[in-house]
């Protein structure tokens, strides 16, 4: 050992006051027992599981060759599937599921507390009561309007959460969050985030498929369902009842037996290729994609074939209404349950498109929203009530989970020199059904108007966590490493909402 008494005062000056204990044999043997009884503390506390546990990041481990294949959840979960069904344009709350008897009694009042009111598109005028009456629903008595009756009856399956949050009051940015957890563009969607941490049980289909609305698409449309910075082969695959994938069909000229031949040819091709190209994950990625393509061609056709569901189910989910619109929703709430039947993991239905301008096929009701949502409510409300009846008597709601959103609530108040609702991200209505949340229940609330929540306050962050935490993931740990960063659906927020959840 070195010893301080061999070197010059100058020499001593260029170490730590650290270094120079070490450098004399008592010091040295000191310091290191001290390391190794922090080293057998650290061993007994670990043997003994009163260590903090680690939140080290978990990224599945993918076969490119079946990428989507089964993969484990973190822990046991209670959902095998989920259902998103997203309303378009921001569904007001206080019309439709938050009851205020405030807001009645007070109806034509100035908002309380507040002199001059601006919100997204200006001033706001009075406050103005619900524009349908509510009434109790079901067994457990909850208020609900009767702009949705036909979901109204199914309130004994839900699980409200009336204290939702949002971070932005314009449409893109919300939806965004939504669907992505971020406001910004370049996110992976929530189904691409479930697939890719899950795979799928049926190797046939897509593990995440989006249903865009009959009118058209939402309006940040893919940024729905795309993969960002994940594997692109995990991206939502987007088709509907009246739209499905392209290119899929046989060409008239080529035989069924001929085409088998093909692709029987095609195969042995690749696999002697991959042969001659050992761990060329890429190949083998690009084949695997391939493959699923000349699956779907056979079973994407069986799926959207709507014909094979008898007469009764048919009326049950409005499928044969003169209303266009509404058969063509009530045809893409049927394709989302057979879809949930088959195994594909994550379904994303759509309700309202912004293809035809402001309020017009959305629920962004700033001028007219008793006329307009006159319109929606019908589109709406037989087919996606006839969606979760359905799964219900199947059997299916035990492990699938059904989330209902909309990107943020809309204002207690009229705008002022209209008579529709401005947005309001401080306060809204989401609700659950199915896998794992109590039911019937209802979790956190807004303000006596409906304005802010104000009670058990919940994000969008941490409705992902729950989502996830009912496949058997946590929002915590599942990861993807990213320019540098470990990106998480949930950034660095949210927590499992556990008061809504089944002990």
């Amino acid at each position: 050992m070195l010893s301080t008494a061999i070197l010059s005062r100058s020499e001593r000056a260029t170490f730590s006051q650290t270094g120079r204990r070490l450098l004399d044999r008592r010091g040295f043997l000191n310091h290191a027992s001290m390391g190794l009884g922090g080293v057998a503390l650290a061993a007994m506390l670990a043997e003994q599981r009163l260590l903090a546990e680690s939140k080290s990041p978990i990224r599945p481990g993918i076969d490119s060759s079946k990428p989507f294949a089964h993969r484990p959840a973190h822990f046991e979960p209670r959902a095998k599937r989920v259902l998103m069904i997203f309303c378009s344009g921001a569904l007001s709350h206080v019309d439709t599921f938050d009851f205020k008897p405030e807001l009645v009694k007070r109806d034509g009042q100035p908002l309380p507390g507040v002199d001059k009111l601006v919100t997204f598109q200006g001033e706001n005028g009075n406050l103005t009561r619900p524009l349908w009456d509510f009434q109790p629903r079901g067994q457990c008595g909850k208020m609900i309007s009767n702009l949705l009756p036909n979901l109204a009856e199914m309130a004994d399956e839900m699980c409200f959460i009336h204290s939702m949050t949002a971070k932005s009051n314009t449409h893109g940015p919300a939806e965004n969050q939504m669907s992505t957890g971020y406001t910004l563009e370049g996110f992976p969607g929530i189904g691409t985030w479930v697939s890719y941490a899950l795979g799928t049980e049926n190797q046939d289909l897509p593990a995440f498929v989006a249903i865009p609305d009959p009118r058209g698409v939402p309006q940040v449309g893919p940024n729905h369902w795309n993969s960002a910075f994940l594997p692109a082969v995990f991206q939502g695959v987007a088709f509907n009842a009246d739209k499905p994938i392209s290119h899929l069909a046989r060409p008239a000229e080529i035989s069924a037996a001929a085409d088998r031949a093909s692709r029987d040819f095609l195969k042995r091709l690749n696999d002697r290729h991959l042969e001659r190209n050992p761990g060329d994950t890429d190949l083998a990625a690009r084949i695997a994609s391939y493959e699923m393509a000349a699956r779907l061609q056979l079973t994407a056709v069986e799926v959207s074939d709507l014909s094979r569901e008898s007469r009764a189910t048919q009326e049950l989910y409005g499928v044969l209404d003169v209303n266009k619109t509404k058969a063509g929703f009530a045809r893409n709430c049927l394709l989302a349950r057979r879809l949930l039947e088959r195994g594909v993991r994550f379904v994303q239905l759509f309700n309202g498109s912004y293809a035809m301008g402001e309020g017009v096929g959305n629920w962004d009701g700033h001028k007219t929203l008793a006329a307009q949502y006159s319109v929606h409510a019908p589109i709406l409300d037989q087919p996606a009530a006839a969606l979760l009846r359905d799964l219900k008597s199947r059997g299916l709601l035990a492990d699938t989970l059904v989330a209902f959103v909309t990107e943020f609530g809309r204002m207690p108040t009229f705008q002022k020199g209209a008579s529709g609702r401005d947005h309001n991200p401080h306060g809204f209505t989401v609700w659950l059904a199915g896998a794992g949340v109590k039911a019937p229940f209802s979790f956190g609330s807004t303000d006596d108007f409906g304005h802010k929540a104000v009670k058990n306050v919940t994000s969008i962050y941490d409705l992902h966590a729950t989502i996830l935490h009912l496949l058997g993931l946590d929002h915590e740990r599942l990861s993807y490493y990213h320019n540098g960063i470990e990106r998480r659906l949930t950034d660095v927020h949210g927590r499992v909402i556990e008061e809504v959840l089944l002990s």
